[in-house]
């Protein structure tokens, strides 16, 4: 299968990698519009002669890049968020249905081995408690935190709640940009499971926390190290088992799964549908902290 990499800045260039190391998988160009990252600038070059692509452009370009490339039957592999807009993703979606193709959004914390273990041992997740913090860069910096940063742990905390977003409590602030950098949300679910999230993209030091409590046991899950500790209590006595789940590539994972779900019809963990739900939930949340802002500057 020959694949094209559109976009060649920070997360391009891990794709690309990925995928060139794939069985059965060429790396057929990877694009970008600086001359002094590859040698094609212009994707529309490439669509005759690949049969999916891979997606890392700015977000603002995502609708453009991804509505081209359906339309020809290539399938798409496009990083988060889906798009700019909840109309920018229905388009997306319906045309993906329409040409028969696979939409598949770059979630890739789903891919993450400690996190399907997680998924597997909480079966009523009653808190979801993240922070994600990091230090500012220019990369992500077309859209605010909630796009860039927190739609990791919204996708996270959606896939656990199994629940729909029934009430939101939202604030955050523009500190180095003239978009929001902080942002905190308070999400109560339609089944009762509540989620206090926050992101940070102006933080001194580098944070992932990822805490979910159940009745009868909570599990402090590091993600970075694969690491997952579960606390409970028995007969009055607090006990603490470790897992480590090491040897994880979440984005090779991911490129995998896409490329089994165009040629052995595997489902998409996360396709267009559920790429388009996490925005909604990431835009309404934005909505809110940017009424907020206007009443109190």
């Amino acid at each position: 299968m020959k694949i094209a990499v559109i976009g060649a800045g920070h997360m391009g260039r891990f794709h690309a990698e990925k995928f060139a190391r794939l069985p059965g998988v060429e790396l057929a160009a990877v694009v970008d519009r600086d001359p002094a990252r590859a040698q094609v600038s212009d994707f529309r070059q490439v669509l005759g002669s690949v049969q999916a692509a891979v997606i890392a452009v700015p977000t603002n370009l995502h609708h453009e890049v991804a509505r081209a490339c359906l339309d020809k039957g290539v399938h798409v592999l496009v990083e988060k968020p889906i798009a700019s807009t909840l109309q920018e993703a229905d388009d997306l979606v319906d045309l993906a249905l329409k040409r028969k193709v696979v939409l598949q959004v770059g979630h890739v914390e789903r891919y993450n081995k400690a996190f399907r273990a997680l998924v597997e041992r909480m079966d009523r997740p009653l808190f979801i408690d993240a922070e994600r913090l990091s230090g500012f860069k220019q990369r992500g910096a077309e859209v605010d935190v909630i796009l860039d940063l927190m739609i990791h742990d919204l996708d996270l905390a959606l896939s656990l709640a199994r629940s729909e977003a029934a009430a939101l409590s939202a604030c955050g602030f523009r500190v180095l940009t003239n978009d929001i950098d902080i942002a905190s949300v308070r999400i109560e679910f339609a089944n009762g499971c509540v989620a206090d999230l926050a992101a940070s993209r102006v933080s001194q030091a580098a944070v992932r926390k990822f805490r979910v409590f159940q009745p009868g046991v909570y599990v402090s899950a590091d993600l970075q190290a694969g690491k997952l500790r579960y606390v409970r209590q028995a007969e009055g006595v607090i006990q603490e088992t470790e897992e480590a789940h090491p040897g994880g590539d979440a984005l090779a994972a991911q490129a995998e799964s896409f490329i089994l779900a165009i040629t052995k019809n595997q489902p998409v963990l996360v396709d267009g549908a559920e790429g388009r739900r996490v925005l909604k939930l990431a835009l309404d949340i934005g909505r809110l902290v940017r009424e907020r802002l206007e009443r109190f500057g």
